[in-house]
């Protein structure tokens, strides 16, 4: 693995407030967030992750999250 992506929905009313370990586009809506560019590379079977605040007057957890890898 070289990269990942993730689609992350974020309930209407949600905007993203900050993101860590990671880089995104796109504020609210579908976010789109990818590696950060010392955290692309991992041998099979490895993790990562990264971490979010949103804001807005919706209570739900983002969900329907979507990885790829490259």
């Amino acid at each position: 693995m070289t990269g990942w992506t993730v689609a992350m929905p974020l309930p209407p009313g949600q905007m993203l407030g900050s993101l860590w370990n990671g880089a995104h586009t796109g504020t609210n809506g579908t976010i789109a967030v990818r590696n950060a560019a010392w955290a692309g590379a991992g041998a099979p079977g490895a993790t990562s992750t990264f971490g979010f605040t949103a804001t807005g007057a919706s209570g739900s957890a983002p969900s329907g999250l979507t990885c790829t890898v490259s």
